[in-house]
Parts: C-alpha cells; structure tokens; sequence
C-alpha cells in the first residue's frame, strides 16, 4: 500500500512527499495519524492482515504520544515526545474516534477502550447541546474556545459518530448524526440555496467574508467548498440509511438535499471551462479558487456511486464513470505512486496549497466506498464482509 513508508518509529505516522517518502521535517500530525490508522485498519479487515501491525502502531501513539495525560484529549501535532502542538482540535478528534473505531471493528487491542475514551471526549468537551453542534478549537487545558465555529469540524464529527454507532451498536451517535446534519444542511446549506457555508460565530451565524484575504487556506478557505457539499450528500445519505434499518423511514428532508446537492455539485463540474472541480466558489457560484484538490475528484466518486444505489439513476452511474476517467487522467501519478494531491486551473500537478501527498484516506475510501452497501458505514460494513456484495 502507497502509504506504508508514513510509519514514525517515534510515534504515528508522518507526512508523505511526493514519491511517498516520509518528510521527518514535518511533525507527526494527529489527523494524519488517526486517518492512516483507520486506511490502515480497513486495510487489515478486507484481507490484509500484515496492515495490522500498522494499525497498532497507530493504536499505541494515540494512547501513548499524542494523549494529554494531564487535562484529557489529544495534541494536534508531537515529534516523539516532544508536542509541536497542544491545542485540541475537533476536527482531529473525530478523526480519533474514526480510527478508533475501525481498529476497534478489526478486532486491534486497546482500540474498542481507545473508542469509548474518544467518544466521551468528543461528547463531553466539544459538543455544545444548546446548539446541537460541535464547537471548534480548544487550548491545551480546554478551558478558552476559539470564538470561531466551523462545518468541517462537524462534518467529520458526523463521519465518526455514524461509524461509532455501527461498529459499537449504541443509537445515541446515530442521533447525534442525524443532528448535526439536520442543522447543517436542512438548515444552513438549504438557506444558502445549497451553497453550504463553511465558517460561523459562537452563536451560529454565518461569516461568509471569512478568509477572504487567504482564500485558498487549506482548511478554511473563503467561500463555498464545492467538496464538502459531495461529501455532505454522501454523509447524509448514510445516515439516512441507517435510519430506515433501524425504524423503517427518515426524514424527507435527507434525501432531497442530499440530492440537491449532488446536482449544485455536478454543475461545478468544469464550469470554468477545464474538467474538474474547483477548490471554491464564491456566494453567487463563480470560481474563487480554480486548484483542483485530489479529495474532492474522490469524495465525488463515492457520493455518485452511493446516490446511484440509493435512486437508481442511470445519471449518477455516469458521473461515477466521468469522474474516475477525469481523475485517471489527471491525478494518478503513474511515475511515483498514488495520486497528486492538487493539480492547477489547467489540471497540472502543482503544490500550492497541499505539498506533497499527506495521506491515503481520500484516495483509499473511494476505492471501498462504490463496492459497499449503503449501510453501515465502512468500518463495520467490511468486518461483516459485505465488499462487493451489492448488486
């Protein structure tokens, strides 16, 4: 597996260069290490058993290195035993609860009781039930929140807790799903007219000038985020699934908005006149950023596969095909492995906003994803070896 070479003999795993070598410049990362453990987990499960050992090690850092045995939770960034950077993001927390999760659905040791910890942390520090979302960023002794909130974060919260609640069977993660993206997209996106906003103040309002002076941040870019609206479809579409195994119905609300927007998202779909999907629009839908960024090619190809078996739409079985020849044309580095992690307005590899290739996890789960029924979500969808069982 492109990615192995990510291995930190000091703790996690670190940031791959373009050839896939480790860059021991750079810290180990704790969203880098929690999303190799979970590739690296999901990995062991389909019939890889020597990834095993990797996941372990991923295992042994968040409850070794990265864990703030002091005040709870685990650091952003540590190089051994020296922490980088000590504040607690929820961003990167969810993605502690994700690997946690499917280490724990592979059967690896210390992962189901590093999952019940995550959990609890995830749920007693960043969840704010006045709001119904998580909140952001901590300093060390999560006693100051930034006064930012943020749809990434809680994205990825909803990603972790619909795992958590197939792999450990508990509804209330299912619920808290459900919540979170009933705000964010019944309610924030669809005001917008699909355009999701990314960035909101402490009572939930949202800044939509935020970053306008650095636009192509890559965590927090300014504008509309053309992938995480692909990602959002997808994600409700799981826990709609989820809900219908579970009582029978959801909410009509899932399916059409996860729907729309999949629609406001294949329109992006080279609306500059290049084949691709920019980085980010602006609030009327015109370019902001042209880059194009390897996840989105990804998130886009699992989402249209996913609708596809949820509508039975022929139009999302061609999008599936249109976008993975754009992305063998384009981002499948045949030289050195794996793929480009960002490519220029003319779909040229270049590295302005992402250097090198971080990890595997986009480029990995859209390989799993179309081969997988809806529900339950990946971790305990392959423990049950349910890969390419769909018909």
């Amino acid at each position: 597996m492109f990615g192995s070479e990510s291995l930190r003999e000091d703790g996690g795993f670190g940031w791959l260069d373009e050839t896939g070598e480790l860059d021991a410049d750079r810290p180990a990362e704790l969203w880098i290490t929690c999303r190799m453990t979970h590739c690296f987990a999901l990995a062991a499960t389909t019939g890889s058993p020597d990834f095993g050992r990797y996941a372990d090690h991923g295992i042994a850092a968040l409850q070794g290195v990265f864990r703030d045995r002091e005040h709870g939770g685990w650091y952003s960034a540590v190089a051994g035993e020296s922490v980088v950077n000590d504040a607690k993001e929820a961003y990167a927390h969810a993605f502690v609860v994700l690997a946690a999760a499917s280490a724990a659905a592979a059967g690896r040791p210390g992962a189901r009781e590093l999952l019940d910890e995550a959990l609890s942390v995830l749920d007693e520090k960043f969840f704010d039930e006045a709001s119904g979302m998580s909140v952001d960023t901590f300093d060390r002794t999560f006693t100051t929140c930034e006064d930012y909130r943020g749809i990434n974060a809680n994205m990825h919260t909803v990603e972790a807790l619909l795992s958590a609640a197939d792999v450990t069977g508990e509804r209330r993660w299912l619920d808290r799903a459900v919540g979170i993206a009933t705000r964010a997209i019944d309610e924030f996106a669809r005001a917008q007219d699909w355009l999701l906003p990314e960035h909101f103040d402490t009572e939930w309002n949202p800044i939509l000038d935020y970053n306008e002076d650095e636009p192509a941040h890559p965590f927090r870019p300014y504008g509309a985020t053309i992938g995480h609206w692909i990602e959002w479809s997808r994600l409700v579409l799981h826990a709609r699934a989820a809900l219908i195994a579970r009582d029978g119905s959801a909410p009509e609300w899932m399916l059409e908005a996860a729907i729309a927007l999949m629609e406001k998202s294949d329109a992006a779909f080279g609306q500059d006149g290049k084949p691709g999907f920019a980085y980010t629009v602006d609030w009327d839908g015109d370019v902001v950023v042209p880059e194009r960024m390897h996840w989105v090619a990804a998130e886009a190809t699992a989402a249209a596969a996913v609708l596809h078996q949820v509508t039975g739409e022929a139009k999302w079985a061609e999008r599936y095909q249109q976008w993975w020849e754009h992305i063998s044309e384009f981002f499948i580095d045949t030289a050195d492995g794996s793929w480009f992690h960002e490519l220029d307005a003319q779909n040229r590899p270049q590295s302005a906003t992402w250097e090198g290739k971080p990890d595997i996890y986009h480029a990995y789960q859209a390989t799993l994803i179309p081969r997988l029924p809806v529900t339950p979500t990946l971790a305990a969808a392959v423990r049950a070896d349910l890969l390419d069982t769909i018909g």
